[in-house]
């Protein structure tokens, strides 16, 4: 059986930190599973998910303890278990675009909760629209909606949702 390390890094931005991250867990003998890597701000960060045996995840919580160091990096490493899935559920994908403001993923994430509904998956992209230049805000979520609930009411509630707070969104399921 696998073991699992989550890590998040964060440090300046400049180019080789991928090639430098990847090549410590390449070299303990582990294996990066999901993973996400960007730069926000000036800043490269990154949080993924590491597969190894018990003495390779060992071994790896040491060089990043000195890539730390080398790569002037901020990264915490922290040993996880596989995801047990506690209920039945359909994935979903949700899309969202709206004028910006900063109460949209609060109230996107309000909604759901209220329903049992969980977020598996959230990312945001702040950006101008053409043409105008009007501040925009894109959210993109995968929820796992519980086997039971009644899709065509959660759509509506959604909908309904969507209108009151001025959102034009997507709800589809996710296919294959």
């Amino acid at each position: 059986m696998k073991n699992q390390l989550v890590i998040t890094a964060l440090g300046e931005d400049r180019p080789g930190l991928v090639r430098e991250l990847s090549r410590v867990i390449q070299e303990c003998e582990c294996g990066i599973g999901d993973s996400r890597m960007m730069v926000l701000g000036g800043d490269f960060t990154a949080i993924m998910i590491v597969q190894g045996n018990w003495n390779s995840l060992a071994k790896l919580e040491v060089q990043l303890k000195k890539l730390e160091q080398t790569q002037g990096l901020t990264i915490i490493g922290k040993r996880t278990e596989k995801r047990q899935r506690r209920i039945a559920a359909v994935p979903y994908a949700v899309e969202v675009v709206a004028l910006d403001r900063p109460e949209i993923v609060y109230s996107l994430a309000s909604f759901f909760s209220s329903r049992s509904i969980a977020i598996e998956d959230l990312g945001t992209h702040s950006y101008s629209a053409p043409h105008t230049g009007t501040p925009m805000f894109a959210v993109n979520i995968i929820i796992g909606i519980p086997a039971d609930t009644h899709i065509a009411m959660l759509r509506e509630e959604f909908m309904d949702f969507c209108d009151e707070f001025n959102l034009d969104a997507v709800l589809e399921p996710i296919k294959g």
